[in-house]
């Protein structure tokens, strides 16, 4: 446990230097305010005891106004200090904060998608909002407060010392008595802050989940059930923080106790020895002032612990992100490369995969295919038989654990996946459209695409006459994940973005499934001018769009059952003639 503790100590240590160092120039200058501020504060004790000494029990004017003119300067340098500490320091924090935002962003960007699978969307969200939110905290403020109040303290004890070591015994004795319930207290309120995180996270979570999919959880009058389950996970977050705060207050409150506890025996005794002449007013005056500013430093110091407890829980969390590395990456130490424009060779042999969330059922079981250059191939089988997944591995968002696949002779696994995705377009059932302009989502793939060559592809896709009955024609904004627009009108947006890529493969995962009969066929109109000259794979459960294929593979629990053409696999293949006469005779 002790070790377990350290390492995430020096983890979330080891991050914040990582991105504090490159201003390292302004965090010495803000240590260095800090440094000074911390040194006038505690010279104003003195100021305090000659103001007494000189100024008021001499009745002196002068001496009285010299002891208010340094005051008075010593005023205006912690104010400048405590200025130029304060800008710096919460500047470092802001600076530090979008830094780690943004290489943690880049970082998930690169990671396959079989590590979300396991991790939450929803989760890895409230990671980068308000985990680095409470990182800017601790760094912008909190560390600065922990360091100067370690510096009052450290300053003042020593003049304390200096002012009465007598007096001083006593507030060193105290010492261990507030020590004490910091360590004991401070242990809980560092495991209860990690688990706190965690409860908002899963807060978020679901938030983000249930507003997602709003339109579901409303056409299944979800409502009540979603509000019920809510406030259980709000109220889970509740007991967890209030356990926190609880402890948090226990160690604010014991360590006010104690300290102003011991400040009150010293005034007890520091009394004494006035009244017998001992000391003058002006060292009880200053030695007071001391105690106190030990005192209240170590008050803020207790109270900025926690945060400080919370910050290396958040830190653990983002360093858990940055940590995580992609199974799928380009080979070390030079990948192999591909000409400027190939020709869509594609080859699978002995592919079996499983995913990772589901190890025991292989997805592809032993599938050997070769696909031609130019050839439009089509994928048919039930549900579950792996087709989508094919796709998956063509596009390397996963490797498969035995067997190869090629593309031009040369295997996936010793291309960099960017260059092998740039000869692929992929037109998905489900396609995803981003909050933007319709040419912003049109250019996705291809973002120095003009104007023009983004309404030539949306002719192509029979999505430019819709687009021009828009307010604002291409660019007209779209809801998130393209609220506002139809199924078909969504597809061929998709569509459309395929053609302006204008790779030399073609994936089409049912590409016209959401369409109505009308646009369905001006799809099929133009999708033979599109496949020209590209090798194309078609997923398709409507054995009627894909009749005309050069070839059709029968997928079946992973395998290829049967190849050839409509008319060859209705003659061979019970499956595909299954299929066939379950579908025609509907349609018919």
């Amino acid at each position: 446990m002790v070790s377990a503790s350290y390492d995430s100590r020096r983890q979330a240590l080891g991050l914040a230097w990582r991105f504090v160092s490159p201003y390292r120039w302004r965090v010495g200058a803000a240590l260095l305010a800090l440094i000074v501020t911390a040194g006038i504060t505690l010279s104003m004790g003195q100021g305090i005891r000659l103001l007494v000494d000189q100024g008021f029990m001499t009745r002196s004017p002068e001496l009285l106004n010299r002891s208010i003119a340094v005051f008075g300067v010593l005023t205006l340098g912690l104010a400048a200090g405590t200025f130029i500490r304060f800008y710096l320091v919460s500047w470092i924090g802001e600076r530090v904060v979008a830094d780690v935002r943004r290489a943690v962003f880049a970082h998930l960007l690169d990671l396959h998608p079989g590590f979300f699978e396991h991790n939450r969307g929803s989760e890895i969200q409230s990671r980068l909002t308000a985990d680095t939110a409470l990182l800017q905290s601790v760094v912008g403020s909190s560390l600065s407060m922990f360091l100067r109040s370690a510096l009052m303290v450290a300053g003042g004890i020593v003049l304390l010392f200096v002012t009465n070591p007598r007096l001083t015994s006593i507030v060193v004795i105290s010492l261990p008595l507030v020590l004490a319930p910091i360590l004991i207290f401070g242990r809980r309120v560092r495991r209860l802050s990690r688990q706190n995180q965690d409860r908002v996270a899963e807060v978020g979570s679901y938030v983000a989940e249930t507003l997602g999919q709003i339109k579901t959880v409303q056409a299944y009058n979800h409502q009540a059930l979603d509000r019920q389950q809510f406030s259980s996970t709000v109220e889970q977050a509740f007991a967890t923080a209030r356990r926190h705060i609880l402890q948090r207050a226990w160690l604010i409150t014991l360590v006010i106790v104690l300290v102003l506890g011991a400040v009150a025996v010293m005034l007890r005794v520091g009394g004494m020895d006035v009244i017998e002449g001992r000391i003058s007013n002006g060292e009880l005056a200053a030695f007071v002032f001391y105690a106190l500013v030990v005192g209240t430093s170590f008050g803020t110091i207790s109270e900025v612990i926690g945060e400080l407890q919370r910050a290396a829980g958040a830190a653990q969390r983002i360093g858990e992100l940055l940590q995580a590395r992609s199974e799928v990456r380009a080979p070390q130490p030079v990948p192999e490369a591909l000409s400027e424009r190939i020709v869509g060779r594609l080859a699978l042999q002995g592919v079996s995969f499983a995913y990772p969330s589901r190890p025991e059922r292989m997805v592809i079981d032993d599938l050997n295919l070769n696909v031609e250059p130019g050839e439009t191939l089509a994928l048919v089988g039930p549900s579950g038989a792996g087709k989508s997944t094919l796709f998956d591995l063509l596009l390397r968002f996963y490797d498969p654990q035995q067997g190869q696949i090629s593309l031009e002779g040369v295997a996936l696994r010793q291309l960099d996946p960017l260059e092998l995705r740039r000869h692929f377009a992929l037109v998905s059932q489900n396609p995803a459209l981003f909050f933007g302009s319709i040419a912003d989502n049109i250019r996705y793939g291809r973002p120095d695409a003009s104007d023009e060559q983004v309404r030539a592809a949306a002719r192509v896709a029979h999505a430019d006459e819709f687009i021009s009955q828009m307010p604002d024609g291409y660019h007209t904004r779209l809801g998130e994940g393209g609220l506002g627009l139809s199924g078909g009108q969504k597809q061929r947006l998709a569509i459309a973005r395929a053609v302006l890529v204008d790779a030399p493969i073609l994936l089409l995962d049912e590409a016209t499934s959401a369409l109505d009969a009308q646009s369905e066929h001006l799809i099929q109109q133009a999708l033979p001018s599109l496949m020209q000259g590209r090798t194309t794979l078609v997923i398709a459960h409507r054995l009627a769009s894909v009749q005309n294929a050069d070839r059709i593979a029968v997928l079946e629990h992973g395998r290829l059952v049967a190849i050839g053409s409509h008319r060859q696999l209705i003659d061979s293949s019970p499956l595909y003639a299954r299929l066939a006469a379950l579908q025609f005779n509907l349609e018919g």
